[in-house]
């Protein structure tokens, strides 16, 4: 599938290696779809200016192409700050245990309120999201409360599946690998092309 690129965007105290990412990347590359995993920078200088710096070091300088976000965590909500501030939409955007705003946990909250200082532009974003918008979270997240992420797919008008037994989707709970990402992100690329 040349012509399209898909962005991993990880989460606080996270990196590109890290859960599921390495996989999504060599199943999606192995389809011919190009994967950037970009690494942002966290905890230490973690702030939203900072992420866009780190995002645009990395993407700018790339050929512009149709591009699908994929984001976990904190991914998901800096994925939702791409889109809001992007002129033209995306072609995809899919989040995995995805919310906004502080979550009640000290070591997060701290560094991710930049990240929700200015209240999103839902509207806008709705707009931009591309035409395939996808949702999961865990049913048994430590970290976000389902309906934290029932929130975000609710304001995106995008379906939210919930995964049992889950947890935060992260290798913590064994999720290593997500053939329902995959197969999303495969399925949906004839409703992008047309």
């Amino acid at each position: 599938m040349a012509g399209l690129r898909v962005v991993v965007l990880h989460g606080a105290y996270g990196g590109p290696d890290t859960n599921w990412f390495p996989w999504l990347h060599a199943a999606l590359e192995a389809e011919g779809i190009e994967v950037w995993r970009p690494r942002l920078p966290t905890p230490k200088g973690q702030s939203l200016q900072a992420w866009f710096e780190a995002y645009d070091l990395a993407v700018e300088p790339l050929p512009v192409v149709p591009t699908i976000l994929v984001g976990h965590s904190l991914g998901a909500a800096f994925a939702l700050r791409l889109v809001e501030r992007a002129v033209e939409p995306v072609a995809g955007l899919f989040l995995a245990a995805g919310f906004v705003g502080a979550l009640g946990l000290s070591d997060y909250d701290t560094i991710n309120q930049s990240f929700f200082a200015d209240p999103l532009d839902w509207t806008g974003i709705r707009e931009r999201k591309g035409r395939v918008c996808r949702c999961w979270a865990g049913g048994n997240d430590p970290y976000v409360p389902l309906s934290r992420s029932q929130h975000v797919a609710d304001r995106l008008g995008a379906p939210l599946d919930i995964v049992p037994d889950g947890g935060h989707l992260n290798s913590e709970t064994g999720f290593n690998t997500f053939p329902q990402l995959r197969g999303t992100i495969l399925a949906s690329l004839s409703d992008m092309a047309g």
